[in-house]
């Protein structure tokens, strides 16, 4: 028997498997081969300018005539006014952090892309400001994608508009506190993403995380995200009352996945210990793949910037890590599901695996009841 939800008949697909947006690393070749396979691909737009954006959007049509959707961040401290604060701005700390930063790609011996004068960039304030996500959405809205996700913070101020241009609307929540206000806005699902989970996740468990969401979402259809790697995993996620699963670690391991190769070097040499939660990326805690980078960051006690200061710290170091392809130094975000991840393979062979494992598992349940 197929394994299928009613969430299928909700997104337009064949089975209830989701690709989480992954910033940068879902782009349009992943997302369209996971569609193509019959679950839904995700673009993982969170970077994009509304001129890629737009332009993501229109190859992913290009590569499928299948549902898709566009993930990006609506993190309220960012949308909302900044309090007043005594002491110095977090602007005011950009300087001094950049020199941290400097400081750091010198002792590893890589040449630094942070000029010596250490201005503030204002390019990389823009990348997440309340004028970027504003027009993220408006793009989103115009394009009329199939389905988005908020895959941080409340899609709310734009629910009717995006359900008036026929998109399903999703959002991810940590905590479940949360899922009372994303109902409220009027999502269509929610995503329960766990610690387990790379990237932004939530202090709480996968495995404990989801059946509470769940519970608390009445009929709303939950996916549950984090630590999903195969098809045990799915089936455990469907046991605990998920209607579907949000899987990104992996399919980072895949042909199709938008890493430089030695990222998915370290994917495939790395273990389930291989990962730490750090805010030292984007001032918010996510789950990277263990690095020098995060780990010279909290020896040092330094305390992250909110967004979107903290991308003007860590942007030249990731850039510099990249260029020499140093996995040592920066390899990416992943979660710990990173362990199950043998070999890089097409993203639609992941699919097959997670779809036939899910089907064994669940029908091998019966055996334990007497």
């Amino acid at each position: 028997m197929r394994l299928q939800t009613p969430l299928c008949d909700l997104l337009g697909i064949d089975v209830p498997i989701v690709l989480a947006g992954m910033g940068g690393a879902s782009h349009p070749g992943l997302a369209a081969a996971v569609s193509n396979a019959g679950g839904l691909g995700v673009l993982g737009a969170a970077s994009c300018g509304p001129d890629e954006l737009r332009k993501w959007i229109a190859e992913t049509r290009n590569l499928t005539d299948r549902p898709f959707g566009v993930d990006t961040l609506l993190p309220a401290s960012v949308r909302r006014m900044p309090p007043s604060v005594e002491g110095p701005s977090p602007a005011d700390r950009v300087p001094e952090l950049l020199e941290f930063a400097r400081a750091f790609l010198e002792q590893e011996g890589l040449p630094s892309p942070v000029p010596r004068s250490a201005p503030r960039s204002e390019t990389r304030r823009e990348l997440f400001s309340k004028n970027f996500f504003d027009e993220q959405m408006e793009c989103v809205i115009e394009a009329r994608v199939p389905v988005y996700a908020s895959g941080l913070g409340d899609p709310g101020p734009w629910i009717d508009r995006l359900h008036d241009a026929g998109t399903t609307v999703m959002a991810v929540v940590g905590v479940v506190r949360h899922v009372s206000k994303v109902k409220q806005s009027g999502v269509d699902v929610i995503v329960a993403q766990g610690h387990d989970a790379g990237g932004h996740n939530s202090p709480i468990g996968t495995l404990s995380l989801v059946p509470q969401v769940v519970d608390a979402a009445g009929d709303t259809p939950v996916l549950a995200a984090g630590g999903i790697g195969d098809g045990r995993g799915v089936a455990a996620a469907m046991m605990l009352g998920a209607s579907g699963v949000w899987v990104g670690t992996a399919f980072l391991g895949t042909r199709e996945a938008n890493l430089f190769d030695y990222q998915k070097r370290a994917l495939v040499d790395g273990s389930e210990e291989g990962t730490v939660i750090s805010r030292s990326v984007t001032g918010k805690p996510a789950r990277l793949v263990r690095n020098k980078w995060a780990q010279a960051w909290d020896d040092a006690g330094k305390q992250p910037l909110p967004m979107p200061f903290q991308s003007i710290i860590s942007g030249p170091v990731l850039q510099a890590a990249i260029r020499a392809e140093r996995a040592d130094v920066y390899a990416g975000f992943a979660g710990q599901a990173m362990g199950m991840i043998r070999e890089i393979r097409p993203a639609a062979a992941v699919l097959e695996d997670l779809v036939h494992g899910a089907e064994a598992a669940l029908a091998a349940a019966g055996q334990h009841l007497g």
